[in-house]
This record gives structure tokens, C-alpha cells and sequence, in this order.
């Protein structure tokens, strides 16, 4: 793998700006979505394990 180079000839610049409120409560939304789906995976996993013993 190879590093990716930028052309000499083009210049990138990123200007920040501030979130407002809807964006903030959006991705609040997304993240406690997300985190609920993960946790509701693994728990499934573990709940449908089953020792054998011998």
C-alpha cells in the first residue's frame, strides 16, 4: 500500500463552522441509535449460547 499524494497544482481548504441545534440533536439521535442496535446484538449472542456439559 502506497501513500496517495495530492496534486501540486490543487489547493484544500477546510472552514469549520459551527452545528446548530437540529444537527447536534440529529446526530445525538444517530448515536443513540446506533449504540442500542450494537447492544441488542451482542446481548442476542450471549443469550442464545448454550453450555454443553459432559
Amino acid at each position: 500500500m502506497g501513500l496517495i499524494r495530492e496534486p501540486l497544482d490543487v489547493d484544500l481548504f477546510v472552514d469549520p463552522r459551527p452545528l446548530t441545534e437540529n444537527e447536534k440533536r440529529m446526530i445525538g439521535d444517530f448515536i443513540k441509535a446506533d449504540k442500542k442496535k450494537r447492544k441488542s446484538k451482542t446481548t442476542s449472542k450471549k443469550d442464545t449460547y448454550t453450555q454443553h456439559t459432559v
